[in-house]
């Protein structure tokens, strides 16, 4: 079941955003959780190509990862 959210998208009952928005950009993020965000991955980048590299199941588990300072970790394994 779906709830409404912030700015009229809508959220699973967990929370997060509905997985179509994986079209989000790099950029964009970066705007919301600082420009080291993703270091490494260009701006175009989408969201969805970013989880999928990184073995990452969602936009949470990835703030997450960078708030503790272990997304840059897992870029860096993920480009050898």
């Amino acid at each position: 079941m779906k709830e409404p959210g912030l700015d009229g998208r809508h959220r699973d009952k967990d929370g997060e955003i509905s997985r179509k928005h994986g079209n989000t950009l790099v950029s964009t993020l970066r705007k919301i959780y600082g420009k080291s965000f993703a270091a490494g991955y260009l701006d175009s980048t989408k969201l969805s190509d970013v989880l999928m590299q990184l073995n990452e199941t969602s936009l949470s588990q990835l703030r997450r990862d960078h708030g503790t300072g272990h997304l840059d970790h897992k870029i860096k394994d993920a480009s050898k």
